[in-house]
């Protein structure tokens, strides 16, 4: 089964402007598909900008809102898988959401950030009740999940004991928390013995500033893709075989003890 070559569109578009930042989608997301990628990552809350305060309950849309159709389109043109992070209403509430759309235009996942960070989030959002969410693309099973939630051992343990591949996450990481992205994620990664693409904004925005350096994860612990501090597009290989075999050589999942963890719960 060949590698699903994954592009990380490490980028905070211009917060506020849908229409915009669509447009930096469709762009990148012909970048990736000439780069030979079968899926497009983006960041957290791309489609309408992170710090955008009272606007995001405005600018939040159904998960099959006409920017779901416009995403759609951009994946049928360019024949790839697209996540991509926005406000998600849903009756009177609000969520920080990630919808990944397959390249023949399908909805296939829509995922409820779990573990809200900070007043801002707490103030806007409601937080997701649904800990696991996958979809199949290009022979692997993918996983979902937003920022903070992969900062939760238990999260992504609960990704690995359900059969996750690649888990994405896109994320809006801010300094001073850049270890995370240097080294919780990667580590993450090599415990649970999957892919992680982690999708980071960049630059200031309202009172943050991004730290970029997003990256995709090997089950070995390494960065197969690493992009800076500034807007990028990066392209890593999620490799089934090399995840089959990193996952026999490595014990963890198979030498755990769950009777003694029920302490956790």
């Amino acid at each position: 089964m060949p590698p699903l070559r994954t592009a990380l569109l490490q980028s905070s578009g211009r917060p506020g402007d849908v229409a915009a930042n669509l447009k930096v989608l469709d762009e990148a997301a012909g970048r990736a598909a000439a780069a030979g990628a079968g899926l497009l990552v983006c960041a957290e809350m791309f489609l309408t900008g992170y710090a955008i305060g009272d606007e995001v309950p405005k600018l939040a849309e159904a998960a099959d809102g006409p920017s779901a159709q416009a995403v759609a389109e951009i994946a049928v043109r360019h024949g790839l898988g697209v996540v991509y992070g926005y406000p998600e209403r849903d009756g009177e509430s609000v969520y920080n959401s990630a919808q990944l759309i397959g390249p023949d235009g399908t909805r296939l996942a829509n995922y409820r950030k779990t573990h809200l960070f900070g007043c801002f989030e707490q103030e806007w959002f409601t937080p997701g009740e649904t800990q696991v969410v996958q979809a199949e693309l290009g022979g692997l099973r993918l996983g979902m999940m937003i920022c903070y939630d992969v900062e939760f051992p238990e999260n992504v343990r609960a990704h690995a004991l359900a059969g996750t591949d690649l888990l994405l996450v896109p994320t809006a990481q801010m300094h001073p928390f850049q270890f995370v992205a240097e080294s919780v994620v990667p580590v993450r990664a090599f415990e649970n013995q999957m892919y992680i693409a982690y999708v980071n904004r960049t630059g200031p925005e309202g009172e943050f500033e991004f730290v970029g350096l997003s990256c995709l994860a090997g089950p070995d612990g390494t960065a197969r893709a690493r992009a800076g501090r500034e807007a990028e597009l990066v392209i890593g290989d999620a490799d089934p075989e090399f995840l089959a075999a990193s996952r026999v050589n490595n014990p963890y999942l198979r030498d755990r003890r769950p009777g003694l963890y029920t302490s956790l719960v």
